[in-house]
């Protein structure tokens, strides 16, 4: 199947239980000789705009951000579509390349990928090959755009539309939700199976391979919600925490007292009316509490019993443990 661009995939957003991404109507392949013969040499362009901050500076930034957006369930999927999120690689948003003649699609694969080679006859537009240094992976990949090959490099929308519509933009109108799947800050060229293995996974159940790049990855996933003004779940704002803490980001204060337990909340002692009558003291000595060990960096448990047993439960992505085997519904929770 081919794009709406040429031969390339359109849309990293997966069809329904297929894990094949959805495509637009077919056009015309042109043949992969041909591209080559009439392209021109490009120099490498300059890489997409990064913040040149340390990173734990960049993670508490992106902390302080994520202390703004609400937390909420995720809603239904009901009703969702990727139409709903207007035209395909449209040129129409102007966020970073304006109008220029050129769908997005090509507007990234020209920003992230070096040395590449542009059609010619297309206004310097279309992308016939390149290197991708991929974030997810680490690994460089040679593209060229091919019917079998394009499939290779895929444009990933950083929040996937259809987790972005389970969290506020069912409230967007259409035009903001074109922006949306649009907007630059929110595409990535990505290597292609990694992609297909991520689907609409947001942060407590699907990171990037590279653990190098899963904290810029964080913040740029909240960078996009905060913008859109959608929601995070508990256990994806737990996940986002855990990852920018432990890259030496620092909560907001208000935030971290948000999610421990005060004075205030400890039971308090039953009130007795005086004619109650107090129980009767006992001579036994009180048994020892017995103190739970932390789960080590390496832990391991065959089955949810044993994490309960351990005090691990529940367990998340990332921690200690964690196993998707014990996480029967693959919601990034096992043993709830």
């Amino acid at each position: 199947m081919v794009l709406l661009a040429g031969c390339e995939p359109v849309d990293s957003e997966k069809a329904e239980g297929t894990g094949v991404s959805g495509l637009a109507s077919p056009t015309r392949a042109v043949p992969e000789a041909a591209e080559q013969d009439s392209s021109a040499a490009r120099p490498s362009q300059a890489p997409p705009s990064t913040d040149r901050r340390p990173l734990d500076e960049r993670s508490s930034a992106a902390l302080a951000s994520l202390a703004e957006i609400p937390v909420k369930g995720r809603a239904p999927k009901t009703g969702y579509s990727r139409d709903l999120f207007g035209q395909r690689w449209s040129d129409d948003v102007d966020v970073e390349f304006g109008h220029n003649g050129c769908d997005t699609r090509n507007d990234i694969l020209r920003r992230d990928l070096t040395q590449t080679a542009l059609k010619a006859g297309t206004r310097d537009c279309v992308v016939v090959s390149g290197t991708l240094t991929d974030p997810y992976t680490g690994k460089t990949i040679d593209f060229v755009r091919g019917s079998s090959s394009s499939s290779a490099v895929q444009i990933d929308h950083v929040v996937a539309l259809s987790d972005a519509w389970q969290k506020g933009a069912q409230q967007l109108s259409s035009d903001e939700r074109r922006n949306f799947a649009n907007d630059p800050r929110n595409l990535l060229a990505v290597d292609g199976p990694t992609n297909q293995r991520k689907g609409d996974g947001d942060a407590a159940t699907w990171l990037p391979p590279n653990r190098a790049y899963r904290c810029t990855y964080v913040a740029r996933q909240i960078e996009v919600k905060a913008a859109y003004r959608l929601w995070v779940t508990q256990a994806e704002k737990n996940a986002m925490t855990r990852l920018l803490t432990d890259c030496g980001g620092t909560a907001p204060a208000s935030d971290r007292s948000s999610t421990t337990e005060s004075a205030e909340d400890e039971p308090t002692a039953p009130t007795r009316t005086p004619t109650e009558a107090a129980p009767p003291r006992t001579t036994e000595r009180p048994r020892p509490l017995v103190q739970t060990p932390t789960p080590g960096p390496n832990a391991y448990y065959p089955n949810c019993s044993a994490a309960r047993a351990a005090g691990a439960a529940p367990l998340h992505v990332g921690d200690p443990g964690y196993s998707s085997k014990l996480d029967r519904d693959g919601d990034g929770v096992a043993c709830e």
